[in-house]
């Protein structure tokens, strides 16, 4: 029986996890190796060693309303989009509010998770910490993984010919902090990610000029939607899954990119994706189009190769007195404290995890992989349902029998194929969440809501699928779930 759980990383999804437990009578200990909450939203001046880094003017892509944790929405002062510090301040006040602190091991690093001997019967655990210089042992009857994906830069350098012997600065993204130390100079940022992008935008204020190299071109989608509303209210909702999930692929398709060109051609701005029918995750950034019609930021094509001052692209073009270089080129998956790291296998970012939480392999489920799926959707409520599920499946009240948990995917029991090749773990926001929540019985019933509750089950259908849907019925309903439901559209404009 599963009591004693181990809590790794004291993020938003450390502490949905350590919630969680606490709510299903669980007793959590979360390790922290830094000395607060926030994970990856807590900004430090210098990158940290085995931490998420981020750079100052970071905000954030989903709104309020639809990244909050389910039963603790934004302050209604709070603008939709927000800066990493309020993001910040709200995490520590969602530990405060549910007494979070008082289970977390701050300045604690996990140096070793291994199987016990009698793993294949207890399924218990030996977590190995570190602190002060001082290592201690202890046997847990789970582990939550929720160390997140934003700590090992992936800096492919073998991939850009003559790398070595370019006498300008080049980093990963992951030391960018500040542009001021670019001021007059010439800059090229790798890869056309958000934070590529972002970087690109900000040294463009700057810098003399900013080239931006992408190998495969993205959709790139503002913020502000129709009417001024988030995109993510009018985009995300049962309504459009549904439509989209029943029309013919072409129709889909052509409706797709037509709406991703909606506000300006990509074409003509360089940005076109190779596989334009792709759902793989859009670029947010307002204002890039504005900087490339501007002239201050170019887009170029893939590097071919780097000379000592300048660089030469994939068309043959050559960029000259290059200062220099920025690689936005992502991160790796890396468990380093894991003895068997085949337990969470990462090939080509190819984790295997059932439902995209548990490793399949192991004789009992009693470790869960938190925060790796990614969708056109908020992270927060998708670690906060993905920890409901799994501390069901830790107590049995959610019954694995029958269930094949060998399945060779990281999710679902599939990968639909408009999401392509990708170097993330990638799926449907709203299928992915309503199969969790199915599971665990907190799936919203729209037709009884259609019967009992005729205005509520509209807003569920045609409004945004926002957090509070999956506290509505069944184990762990909130009560204030259909108010925050009712209501969310006026905090929005507030």
């Amino acid at each position: 029986m599963v009591r004693r759980v181990a809590v790794v990383g004291a993020g938003v999804s450390g502490l949905a996890a350590t919630k969680w437990c606490l709510e299903e009578g669980l007793e959590p200990i979360c390790f922290e190796q830094s000395e607060d909450v926030g994970g990856l939203w807590r900004y430090t001046d210098q990158a940290e060693e085995g931490r998420a880094s981020i750079y100052r003017t970071v905000f954030t892509n989903s709104c309020k309303e639809m990244m909050c944790y389910s039963d603790f929405p934004f302050p209604d002062d709070h603008p939709n989009y927000m800066h990493n510090a309020r993001v910040q301040h709200y995490i520590c006040k969602y530990a405060e509010h549910f007494d979070l602190r008082r289970h977390i091991q701050f300045k604690t690093l996990v140096t070793k998770v291994k199987k016990r001997p009698d793993f294949s019967v207890t399924g218990q655990w030996e977590v190995v910490t570190q602190r002060d210089g001082k290592e201690e042992t202890a046997v847990f009857d789970a582990v939550m993984v929720c160390s997140g994906h934003h700590v090992y830069p992936n800096l492919p350098l073998a991939d850009f010919p003559g790398i070595q012997k370019f006498k300008g600065c080049y980093f990963h993204s992951r030391e960018y902090k500040e542009p001021e130390k670019f001021r007059g100079k010439k800059v090229l940022v790798v890869g056309l990610g958000n934070s590529g992008c972002d970087i690109a935008v900000e040294l463009s204020t700057v810098a003399s000029q900013v080239y931006l190299s992408s190998r495969s071109g993205s959709w790139v989608m503002s913020r502000v939607w129709d009417n001024g509303y988030p995109w993510d209210m009018l985009v995300i909702t049962r309504f459009r899954t549904w439509l989209g999930n029943i029309l013919p692929r072409a129709l889909s398709d052509w409706l797709y990119v037509r709406g991703m060109n909606r506000f300006f051609k990509h074409e003509n701005f360089g940005l076109m994706p190779l596989n334009r029918t792709s759902r793989k995750e859009p670029v947010f950034n307002d204002d890039l189009p504005s900087r490339i019609a501007c002239g201050v930021v170019v887009m170029k094509p893939n590097v071919k190769e780097f000379r000592e001052t300048s660089v030469l692209f994939q068309d043959g073009t050559v960029q000259d007195d290059v200062d220099a270089v920025v690689f936005a080129t992502g991160y790796s998956y890396s468990y380093p404290f894991m003895e068997d790291d085949s337990i969470i296998k990462s090939r080509d970012n190819q984790v295997t995890l059932y439902k995209g939480i548990l490793p399949p392999q192991l004789e009992k489920p009693t470790m869960a992989v938190i925060g790796l799926v990614q969708s056109l959707g908020p992270i927060i409520p998708t670690v906060d349902l993905q920890c409901r599920w799994a501390v069901k499946v830790f107590q049995e009240k959610k019954k694995l029998k029958g269930e094949n948990l060998k399945q060779p995917l990281f999710f679902l029991s599939s990968v639909p194929q408009r999401y392509g090749s990708s170097t993330t773990l990638q799926t449907d926001y709203i299928a992915y969440m309503d199969e969790l929540a199915s599971a665990i019985g907190v799936k919203p019933n729209v037709l009884k809501l259609l019967l009992t509750d005729p205005w509520l089950a509209l807003e569920v259908i045609f409004g945004p699928c926002s957090p509070y849907q999956f506290r509505l019925m069944g184990p762990g309903k909130w009560n204030g779930a259909r108010k925050a439901i009712l209501t969310q559209w006026d905090r929005t404009l507030q």
